[in-house]
């Protein structure tokens, strides 16, 4: 039999669903060797590589944008508008590319997070196409109103040409995708012992004194790192090479290293509302601290999602911004729920996708 090859499509926004595709790209390669992988995404290789041990195929494409952002929270809607009416308008040469590609490498399934297009490429294909993600990006413009409706139409109808959803948690209803199946968290666990860490990072403050600071790829312009000086007793672990040099902020600019790595030994992490994040901190039961997001639907069922399933600190961006960070010295409110989200969505969508394979 030939190699099965899976093509693994994923939207081009940031690193979160680069990362989150990439551990389960990961749990597939690791449950079935044979599997051919072929990543498509813009996402550099050594990130995919701090996931992804084995060896794959990256082609670097982008049939999406998410939205255009300065930093983690910036967002430039205009430009998002333009660059999504160009996609629109080259959507037929888009597609026919991608296909040509896909039969020449003789892909037999693809799976998506969560480009829409990637539906088309399969149903030119002849191939399935299965999505997977907490949201639909008709669901992220469709809350900007105007122009956006139409855009978020356009998308819908796309979703609605794929074969199968895996539904991650801290879900919109996603009612484009009419085969949905619900999944448990997804995410990498920590490649490195707690205690090689500590040893080899210098970290010597107490679990409940080390903070985790991450903002994503596109990192944040504005933390005020100058708060850290008033925690001398603490430490701070940031992976922003442009943070300045202090006594108590550890930099991690070896690309070997992730922010999941770290999680082990920090009594929280600050973040911006993102599914990532807050899956592998919820999966480790780690405390989060986060600000909210009132111009990014998915944020709202991000911060319900973490006040149900795991313990939290939801504070006001001036105080993190303008304030002086006295909100450390609170203890989190715990969830809400006292049934735990189940952790083994990796795992479901990995054996579904060789089981596929298998089935052949």
């Amino acid at each position: 039999m030939e190699r099965p090859i899976l093509y693994i499509a994923i939207t081009n926004h940031g690193f979160g669903h680069a990362t989150r595709t990439a551990s389960i790209a990961a749990t597939i390669q690791k449950l079935c060797p044979e599997i051919l992988l072929i990543l498509v995404t813009t996402a550099p290789r050594w990130l995919l590589e701090s996931y992804i041990k084995g060896d794959f195929i990256l082609r670097q494409r982008a049939f999406d944008l998410g939205v255009i952002q300065t930093d983690s929270l910036t967002m430039d809607k205009s430009a998002t508008l333009a660059k999504l009416k160009e996609i629109k308008k080259n959507q037929n040469s888009l597609i026919a590319s991608e296909v040509n590609f896909i039969r020449q490498n003789r892909v037999n399934l693809i799976l998506a997070d969560i480009p829409f297009l990637a539906a088309g490429f399969a149903k030119a294909a002849n191939i399935p196409c299965w999505m997977m993600s907490n949201f639909g990006w008709d669901f992220i413009y469709r809350d900007w109103g105007g122009e956006f409706i139409e855009i978020a139409d356009w998308i819908n109808d796309w979703y609605a040409k794929s074969d199968r959803l895996f539904r991650f948690p801290f879900h919109e209803s996603m009612p484009a995708f009419a085969n949905i199946t619900d999944v448990g968290l997804t995410g990498s666990s920590p490649n490195f012992p707690a205690e090689e860490l500590r040893a080899n990072w210098g970290i010597t403050a107490p679990l409940e004194k080390t903070i985790l600071l991450t903002f994503g790829g596109l990192g944040l312009q504005e933390i005020p790192y100058n708060n850290i000086d008033k925690f001398s007793d603490w430490q701070f672990i940031t992976f922003d090479s442009s943070a300045p040099d202090l006594p108590n902020l550890v930099k991690v600019t070896n690309r070997q290293y992730r922010p999941v790595d770290f999680m082990p030994i920090c009594g929280r992490v600050i973040s911006k509302p993102g599914y990532s994040t807050f899956a592998e901190a919820t999966r480790l039961e780690l405390p989060i601290i986060t600000i909210p997001r009132d111009d990014f639907a998915e944020a709202v069922l991000l911060l319900e999602g973490i006040k149900n399933y795991n313990q939290h600190q939801i504070i006001n961006p001036k105080d993190f911004f303008q304030g002086n960070w006295d909100f450390l010295h609170d203890s989190p409110q715990p969830p809400k729920q006292n049934q735990p989200l189940a952790k083994d969505g990796n795992e479901t969508i990995a054996k579904s996708v060789i089981n596929y394979f298998q089935s052949m």
